[in-house]
């Protein structure tokens, strides 16, 4: 299984807007903080704001907020919402799929029981879960101390 950066960036969004204490973040400082492109960024907080994850405000005083409790923010349901398909092979998706033994493989079973257990190991986890290591993961990403 393999996620997209899109997904990838919205996972890396969301976990410093939670180790975030106070005030708004921008999407330039998250950006700089993960060394990815700010254009990429806008587009995947876009996203997030649309799907209500991130409260995004725009002008002076603007920035990123959570929109929801780090408790609520389900980790397998935003990489079914950000990711465009989850398919694993050609075959998952039968309008497209080419492959000659489709109607007899037995590997699409497997793969699709693998790909349940992926998608049910993340939807028992929050972004609450994450973060374990607050001091730690704010030194690295060189977050704005408290209060400044």
């Amino acid at each position: 299984m393999h996620l997209t950066s899109h997904t990838d960036y919205a996972l890396r969004v969301l976990l410093y807007l939670r180790l975030r204490e106070d005030g708004k973040s921008t999407i330039q400082e998250i950006a700089d903080a993960y060394g990815i492109s700010k254009n990429h960024l806008m587009k995947v907080v876009q996203r997030l704001a649309g799907l209500g994850y991130v409260d995004a405000s725009r002008g002076r005083g603007g920035g990123l907020l959570l929109a929801k409790l780090p408790e609520e923010i389900n980790l397998g349901r935003l990489v079914e919402e950000m990711e465009p398909h989850l398919d694993l092979v050609e075959c998952f998706d039968m309008k497209t799929n080419t492959c000659p033994i489709a109607p007899v493989c037995d590997l699409k079973g497997v793969l699709g029981e693998a790909q349940q257990s992926f998608l049910g190991t993340l939807l028992g986890y929050t972004l609450a879960d994450l973060g374990t290591r607050p001091q730690r993961l704010r030194k690295i990403l060189k977050m704005p101390k408290a209060g400044g």
